[in-house]
């Protein structure tokens, strides 16, 4: 379901590596990517888990916990509520950049055929005359998905739903497709483009992006929050003054929402790992708030299952 990649491109964008945040932990944070929620007056445990939107097959699989998690929990809680096929189409329809706006707007002419050469060069799922036209980091996510050493891409989230729909648990959706396709217009084109031809510089055998994201998807299969947030600082990519609006706000906002959520009932969230760890990442903020945020073991065949 290809789909995915757009719904979920923020978390992969600033897990390959959004500039210069200021969190810093104080102490070592536990390797895990399932989290257990609890206390402020919880009648029952709730669960966060952190996701990563492009895995290959052999590696996408649901932990023995987090089917219990959602086995144990009355709904599960993503970024998007991506079985709205309304959503969906509306966020297609907001792809493209505002006022007929393409690539070679946005770049000297030496820099749109460097892209243009790139992409034409990898087995996109769109051509380059359609992703020109797009808003410039959809099509950097459509390249990231390209660099997989698999044919067979697979967004966790797509596995999380199936498991919720197996066990008849409600989906509901943290954003809209309309807000997340906003983000993207609050953002100017033109550092989007600069963006863009960053992930098309090659060194050595890869481009930067490339390598990044390489060692980003080793830090996620370790279930390292702690070095994921350190590919969140890396780098001098001209997104960081845009930190709040890709990261900060809207882990705020979801802290709020969750606030009466879990209290209402149990439920699984879902969304990108990137979203976590730090000072101002959703555990952080939880525990700020009251509630008690404890790793579970996360693994397949673990005895010790919620």
């Amino acid at each position: 379901m290809k789909v995915f990649r757009f719904g979920f491109v923020f978390s992969l964008i600033a897990l390959a590596g959004i500039s210069s945040l200021a969190q810093t932990q104080k102490k070592k944070t536990e390797k895990s990517l399932l989290w257990q929620i609890s206390g402020n007056g919880m009648e029952k445990p709730s669960y966060l888990y952190g996701t990563i939107h492009m895995l290959c097959k052999d590696d996408a699989v649901l932990s023995d916990s987090l089917i219990a998690a959602i086995q144990n929990t009355e709904r599960v809680y993503l970024e998007l509520d991506m079985d709205n096929l309304l959503e969906i189409l509306g966020a297609m329809r907001n792809m493209k950049m505002k006022n007929d706006t393409t690539l070679a707007d946005l770049l000297n002419k030496d820099d749109y055929q460097k892209v243009k050469t790139f992409i034409e060069s990898k087995e996109t799922m769109l051509p380059f005359s359609v992703l020109e036209t797009y808003k410039p980091l959809l099509a950097s996510s459509t390249l990231l998905e390209s660099g997989l050493p698999c044919g067979t891409p697979v967004a966790m989230e797509q596995l999380i739903m199936q498991e919720a729909k197996k066990q008849k648990k409600r989906i509901e959706g943290l954003e809209t497709m309309a807000f997340q396709m906003s983000i993207f217009d609050s953002i100017p084109y033109k550092v989007q483009a600069e963006q863009l031809l960053k992930y098309t510089t090659t060194t050595g055998d890869q481009t930067e992006a490339s390598k990044e994201f390489n060692d980003m998807m080793d830090a996620y299969k370790e279930q390292d929050l702690e070095k994921l947030e350190s590919f969140i600082k890396k780098g001098e990519d001209g997104l960081g003054d845009y930190e709040d609006i890709l990261l900060n706000n809207r882990n705020k906002n979801w802290v709020t929402k969750l606030k009466t959520i879990i209290h209402v009932r149990p439920v699984t969230i879902a969304v990108g790992a990137g979203h976590l760890p730090g000072k101002t990442g959703v555990i952080e903020l939880l525990r700020k708030e009251g509630y008690k945020v404890i790793p579970v073991a996360n693994k397949t065949g673990n005895k010790n299952v919620i």
